[in-house]
C-alpha cells in the first residue's frame, strides 16, 4: 500500500507540475489549468452525491454537476471574453444564483406531493458552495499579481502548506501522539500531530513565499516579512486542519470509510481536496490583501 501511495503520488506532482510548465508559458494564464479544475469540479460533485444518496436518494441531481462545473469554468470569464466590463466576482457569483434558480426551478416542476424536497434544496446549497464556490478560490489565485504572473506560486503556496501540514501531523502524531485531538471524527489525529503540522506548515509558507515565489516569477514579488509567512503558514495550515476534519465529519454522518476507492491509499477526490477546499479562502485573502 505504501509503494502504490508513493507510485501514485509521484505521477499526480508529475502530472501537476507538467500542467503548471505548460500554463506558465500560455498567453491566457490558466488555460491549462482549466480541464483539470472541471474534471475535479465533476469528479468531487460526484462523491459528495453519492456519499449523500444514502441520506437524501437524487440529493444532487444533473443540475448540481452541470452548476459546480459552470461555477468553477466561470472564474475564466474575464481572461476569455474581457470585453464583458464585471468584476472578477461577479462571474462565479452570477454562476451560483443561477444555478440555485434552476435547482428551485427543477424542484417547483416535479413537485406532487411533500417529499422532502426542502432536504434536497438544502443538500444541493451545501454541494454547490462546498465545491463549487470553495474551489473558486483556488482558481482565482491562479491570477494573482501582473496579468496572473505570481498565479502558479500562490497556488504553489496553498497545496505546499495544506499538504505538508498533512505530511507533519502524520508524522509527528505517529512518532509522538498521545492525546486525541478529535477521537469521534478522526481517532488518528493527535493534539502533537496537529502542532507538528502547524510547524511543517510554517516551513510551507517560508519555503514558497520566500524561495518559490521568486523563483517562478517573471516579475519580481515584494519583500516578504517573517510576519507574513508566519501568518500565512499558520492560518492556512489550521483552515486545511479544519477542513480535513470537516470532510471526516461527512463521512462519520453518512457512514463512509473514504469518499471513494478509486485510488487506493488515497480515497477519493475529495479526500485529496477537503485541506485545499477550506484553505483556499484563506490563502486568497493573504494574496490579495496581505502579501
Amino acid at each position: 500500500m505504501l509503494r502504490w501511495r508513493i507510485t501514485l503520488g509521484v505521477l499526480f506532482s508529475v502530472l501537476l507540475a507538467g500542467l503548471c510548465w505548460l500554463d506558465a508559458q500560455a498567453s491566457t494564464p490558466g488555460v491549462w489549468l482549466l480541464p483539470l479544475a472541471l474534471l475535479i469540479a465533476f469528479l468531487a460533485t460526484d462523491e459528495l452525491s453519492r456519499m449523500l444518496a444514502a441520506r437524501a436518494p437524487s440529493a444532487l441531481g444533473a443540475v448540481i454537476y452541470l452548476g459546480n462545473v459552470a461555477i468553477v469554468a466561470s472564474n475564466w470569464a474575464p481572461q476569455l471574453m474581457p470585453k464583458f466590463a464585471l468584476e472578477t466576482w461577479t462571474w462565479p457569483a452570477l454562476a451560483l444564483a443561477g444555478i440555485m434558480i434552476a435547482a428551485l426551478v427543477v424542484e417547483v416542476v416535479r413537485y406532487r406531493e411533500p417529499a422532502r424536497q426542502t432536504e434536497r434544496l438544502a443538500l444541493e446549497a451545501l454541494g454547490l458552495v462546498y465545491i463549487g464556490l470553495l474551489l473558486s478560490f483556488a482558481v482565482q489565485m491562479r491570477f494573482a499579481g501582473p496579468q496572473g504572473d505570481w498565479g502558479l506560486a500562490a497556488i504553489a503556496s496553498l497545496i505546499l502548506v495544506v499538504k505538508l501540514c498533512d505530511i507533519g501531523a502524520y508524522t509527528v502524531g505517529r512518532l509522538i501522539g498521545r492525546h486525541k485531538l478529535a477521537p469521534r471524527l478522526s481517532p488518528g489525529k493527535t493534539i502533537e500531530g496537529g502542532f507538528g503540522g502547524v510547524v511543517f506548515a510554517i516551513f510551507g509558507a517560508w519555503l514558497s513565499l520566500t524561495v518559490l515565489w521568486p523563483a517562478m516569477s517573471r516579475v519580481s514579488p515584494p519583500a516578504v516579512a517573517p510576519w507574513q509567512w508566519l501568518g500565512f503558514g499558520l492560518t492556512v495550515g489550521v483552515a486545511g486542519t479544519i477542513g480535513d476534519l470537516a470532510e471526516s465529519l461527512l463521512k462519520r454522518d453518512l457512514g463512509r470509510k473514504d469518499s471513494s476507492d478509486w485510488m487506493p491509499g488515497f480515497g477519493g477526490v475529495l479526500d485529496l481536496l477537503d485541506s485545499i477546499l477550506v484553505g483556499a479562502p484563506v490563502a486568497y485573502f493573504w494574496w490579495h490583501y496581505l502579501l
